[in-house]
């Protein structure tokens, strides 16, 4: 199945990965980043998946979202008849559930269903027997119960369960797949019906407090909708994908554990959530964030857990096979060890943001944002692993040095328009003192570009939200011509890649990746600010055109394949979805509004000549 072939589904404390062969294929339980029960996705069947579909059919007919739902629908059409498979995960009760039900539409319809559970990313086949009317299945910590519409046949060679099953027009027939803590009792059983209909409420009634109305409805709403999906309810953190290892090159090593939260999502998934209207999430989101990062500031992690735990080993499964045999298959992730100096102007311009919106204050927040910029001012010159997290030496990365810039610019604006105490003279003079570092140090002025790092002649990606966060105004020559010059040297077939991995050995990986999603949506904003606003729409809607037939992306495109690749859904391709739409709704007199300059910065000299347009 390729990347794209899937659908996810989900109780926002984990997730699966449903595919048009009607076979769940990725499943992590209790919580995303939980050992896979199911991990077809990264070996073939053997490794665990639940398949249900019609006999001797490959491929579905079609499939939908129900209405503004995670509630997946695929139809069947065969010679004897249709029906319809409904796929989700109902609000967690005492257990975790994947629920599924066949709807006959029209005629007779043999099903089948197997079940190959395989616990600890496939590695564990669990002692199978049946248990009052269910199947019951427990190896270790684990065990499952999945209570079905015939009766279940063992296949003690293949170390799978099966059933056949007819299905008639009307018809509803439903599956039921439970986990919980072997050494728990087993969970009350759930309704199958009438958890479908409590899924749907609840979200349709989430989506009923959207406020976002823009252009790109449909799309913004879908993104919102695995956003959320993608957040783990009892902390509010928010995974970057609840995958691992699916491959940025097809058959290459660049294989990465998705499963965790990162802060340099933070800024732009606050304002996703804020222009969308939601208050509550958005606050979540901020308070996981002020205790993930609590602590010594010269311990602050680019990733953290779900709970904000900071051990995230990795390690490679050595009995998978990997995507499409990309290996190695990688969970856990070593970059939560790297030093990266952007972290700190992230988790500022985030909390900066959060006073801007009108979010309840935290009255702690304050003396941590104190304490993570004194840190700052002393170490904002050490070279830094960068915001890609490169495997390579350290370097004066352009793009962390203008987040420190951003970590100090916030921290006045905190003192000048919220009142706030601090020794803001200090702050102003090192603003002005990395700016003049950056724009000396970090441009070239032969080709007229910023640069990925002092002393490259490469470029990134990242360069692209020089306007956005406010370092220079937008009609700054230098503005436009990194813009141009990442057009000319990182676009491939229209799609923007982060850097050139082959480029000076910057991330001492071998093979290369695909166009990063979320950086061609940021050079569609950045088009749109400098007011080339029909370019950035044409960009925009082929970017949304790369989603898969249920609105979904990953997070990078293979323009040679034509193909999603990386960790999927990706929430930072989403949250993009929803910000690059509310720039392109906004029409030009909101965005000269939005385009002023810094208080204060009259005082710091010509070359500091920021402006905001983010807000």
């Amino acid at each position: 199945m390729r990347i794209e072939d899937y659908a996810l589904i989900g109780d926002m404390h984990t997730a699966a990965l449903v595919g048009r062969d009607g076979s769940v294929d990725w499943l992590c339980l209790p919580r995303f980043d939980s050992g896979a029960c199911f991990a077809a996705l990264l070996d073939g069947p053997r490794a665990g998946r639940w398949l249900l579909a019609p006999v001797g059919q490959q491929v579905c007919t079609g499939r939908r979202y129900r209405d503004d739902t995670l509630i997946l629908e695929t139809t069947w059409d065969s010679a004897g008849g249709c029906v319809r498979v409904m796929d989700f995960m109902p609000p967690r009760g005492q257990a975790p559930d994947v629920i599924r039900i066949v709807e006959g539409v029209r005629g007779r319809v043999e099903m089948r269903t197997e079940l190959m559970l395989r616990f600890d990313y496939g590695h564990v086949i669990p002692w199978v027997h049946h248990d009052g009317g269910q199947l019951a299945a427990v190896a270790g910590p684990d065990a499952a119960w999945l209570q079905g519409p015939a009766e279940l046949c063992p296949d003690e060679e293949a170390h799978r369960t099966t059933a056949t099953f007819t299905v008639c027009a009307g018809d509803r027939v439903p599956s039921v797949l439970t986990w919980q803590s072997s050494w728990l009792p087993r969970p009350d059983p759930v309704d199958a019906i009438e958890s479908l209909n409590s899924t749907e409420l609840l979200w349709k009634q989430w989506l009923e407090c959207c406020r976002y109305d823009g252009g790109y409805g449909e799309a913004v709403r879908r993104s919102l909708l695995t956003l959320k999906a993608l957040t783990y309810a009892p902390t509010g953190g928010i995974v970057a994908a609840p995958t691992a290892s699916l491959p940025e090159q097809l058959g290459g090593p660049r294989n990465w554990d998705y499963r965790y939260s990162w802060l340099r999502d933070a800024t732009f998934t606050l304002q996703a959530l804020m222009r969308a209207g939601y208050e509550a999430e958005a606050t979540a989101w901020r308070d996981w964030l002020l205790r993930a990062v609590a602590g010594s500031p010269a311990d602050l992690q680019i990733m953290y857990t779900l709970d904000g735990c900071r051990r995230i080993p990795e390690w490679t499964v050595d009995w998978l096979s990997g995507y499409e045999r990309s290996q190695p298959v990688r969970i856990g992730n070593a970059a939560c060890g790297q030093f990266q100096i952007d972290v700190y102007g992230e988790v500022l311009d985030c909390l900066e943001l959060a006073r801007e919106a009108g979010l309840a204050p935290d009255e702690d927040a304050w003396d941590l944002q104190r304490v993570l910029m004194d840190y700052l001012e002393g170490a904002w010159k050490k070279p830094d692993n960068g915001l890609w997290e490169m495997r390579g030496p350290r370097r004066d990365f352009v793009h962390s040095k203008i987040l420190a810039w951003v970590a100090a610019d916030r921290m006045v604006s905190a003192v000048e328009n919220h009142g706030r105490d601090g020794p803001v003279h200090r702050w102003r003079a090192l603003r002005a003192e990395i700016h003049r570092d950056v724009c000396t140090r970090g441009y070239d002025p032969g080709r007229n570009t910023f640069t990925q790092y002092y002393g490259s002649t490469g470029l990134d990606a990242a360069l692209l939200l020089i306007p956005r966060l406010g370092f220079l105004p937008l009609d700054d020559p230098r503005v436009a011509g990194t813009i141009e010059a990442v057009q000319r040297e990182l676009v491939e077939d229209g799609f923007v890649l982060r850097y050139r991995p082959d480029a000076e050995d910057v991330d001492a990986l071998p093979g290369t990746e695909g166009a990063f999603l979320a950086c061609s949506f940021w050079l569609a904003d950045a088009l749109a600010l400098l007011g080339r606003r029909q370019e950035a729409q044409r960009l925009f809607e082929r970017l949304l055109a790369l989603r898969n037939d249920v609105g979904l992306l990953s997070e990078e495109y293979d323009v040679t394949h034509h193909r999603q690749v990386g960790n999927f859904p990706q929430a930072y391709s989403h949250v993009s979805v929803i910000n690059t739409a509310a720039v392109l709704a906004d029409d030009g007199d909101n965005r000269t509004r939005r385009a002023r300059h810094h208080p204060g910065q009259s005082v710091a000299g010509p070359e500091e000549t920021g402006n905001s347009i983010r807000r």
